[in-house]
């Protein structure tokens, strides 16, 4: 079970059993799963994407990015990988696949930033 000690005696105090704990655990570990594979096949399924990041090299509103490749691992409720583009990859974790078909990922080193990506400019 991924939830802390002190989580686990709230949840108790509310009432859930041990049983509910795991079965919530459980719970997490696949949506956490479905999300990484979601941003995966988001990244495989389009090969250039536009982000709101912003970047001292571009003057774009919403730079184009050409992608390699993205790996997302996930570990209970903790997700990370490495987004490849063309000329530089960075370090992402904590990622979801928004309602309107954009993507956020909170990107490490050298962005340090939460950045949204799209299919389109449009989109953003």
């Amino acid at each position: 079970m991924h939830f802390d000690q002190r989580t686990q005696a709230a949840l108790r105090d509310v009432g859930l059993t041990t049983e509910e704990l795991q079965a919530a655990s459980e719970g997490v570990v696949e949506r956490v799963a479905e999300s990484a594979a979601a941003l995966e096949e988001f990244f495989e399924t389009n090969d250039v994407v536009y982000s709101d990041m912003d970047q001292a090299h571009s003057t774009a509103e919403f730079p184009e990015h050409t992608v390699e490749y993205c790996d997302v691992t996930t570990h209970a409720a903790e997700m990370r990988g490495w987004l490849r583009f063309s000329t530089w990859g960075v370090y992402v974790e904590d990622g979801r696949v928004l309602d309107d078909g954009t993507v956020e990922l909170t990107l490490g080193p050298s962005v340090n930033d939460r950045v949204r990506f799209a299919p389109t400019r449009d989109a953003l």
